[in-house]
């Protein structure tokens, strides 16, 4: 893993719960590809909701790998 893309995924998606795209690629890897499993394992996009694009963002570029 480069430098960048460790950094990247120590990035905070949710200031509300402080979830980071770490802790999201992570669900991810363990099969949770869905919003609403991410939030309550998280409690990302249960406060504020700014969160909502990225979190839909990423679970799309994933199914797009796919």
């Amino acid at each position: 893993m480069t430098e960048k893309s460790a950094a990247n995924l120590d990035e905070v998606i949710c200031d509300c719960s402080g979830t980071t795209r770490g802790k999201i690629h992570s669900l991810i890897e363990q099969g949770i590809v869905d919003a609403d499993t991410i939030s309550r394992k998280t409690g990302a996009l249960s406060g504020c909701g700014s969160c909502e694009w990225d979190i839909e963002t990423i679970l799309d570029q994933y199914i797009a790998e796919l």
